[in-house]
């Protein structure tokens, strides 16, 4: 199994992440956010990923630091998990609906970061959740991760539905590329014999 821990402590925030990419879609899921732990528990559930997230801020206020880092920690531990990447897919991109929304993730774990979105939100919050912070959070788990990410807002009128659906699309998106492909078993999924 692909498993990895990884933990972070800062003046800001401790983050503890644990991550097997061969699991069950299982979830133990602290962060003090529901409404972001309900993301991340749809994330894993339809990338069939175990997750366990500790997150605790150490300011005072606002979910900046809390939901960056945990993002940050998160794309460490998938680097980490994947290690030399032999065999697995590389690629994967997913529409998906909810309700009125409809969301496109296409991922590339090519070891080059990016990130691009349109999805944009009409309020300030969902639950307890800063908006901006949906974005943000996904920067960060390009970054943390070292891959290429593009969510696309094919379109969308509520703002819960939005974020849900990319959460689910990111997931099965990152379930197509760590698949272990027969057909490459053993072989680095690039031409340049590195990922």
């Amino acid at each position: 199994m692909r498993l990895a821990k990884v933990k972070r402590s800062t003046k800001e925030t401790v983050v503890e992440v644990n991550l097997n990419l061969d699991g069950e879609g299982k979830t133990k899921l602290q962060t003090g956010k529901p409404f972001f732990d309900h993301l991340l528990d749809s994330f894993a559930f339809h990338g069939m990923f175990d997750l366990e997230v500790y997150a605790e801020s150490k300011m005072a206020s606002g979910d900046h630091h809390l939901i960056e880092d945990v993002g940050l920690v998160l794309g460490q531990a998938l680097e980490k998990a994947l290690g030399e990447k032999e065999g697995i897919g590389r690629f994967g991109n997913v529409v998906i609906p909810m309700d009125d929304a409809l969301i496109l993730v296409s991922v590339d774990l090519s070891g080059r970061i990016y990130f691009e979105s349109n999805l944009k939100f009409e309020y300030e919050k969902i639950e307890e959740v800063s908006s901006q912070m949906i974005n943000h959070f996904l920067k960060s788990f390009a970054e943390g991760g070292k891959f290429n990410l593009h969510v696309v807002a094919l379109r969308g009128i509520n703002d819960h539905h939005k974020a849900e659906a990319t959460f689910k699309a990111l997931g099965k998106a990152l379930n197509q590329a760590v698949k272990i492909k027969t057909e490459r078993r053993g072989k680095i999924p690039s031409v340049k014999g590195v990922c």
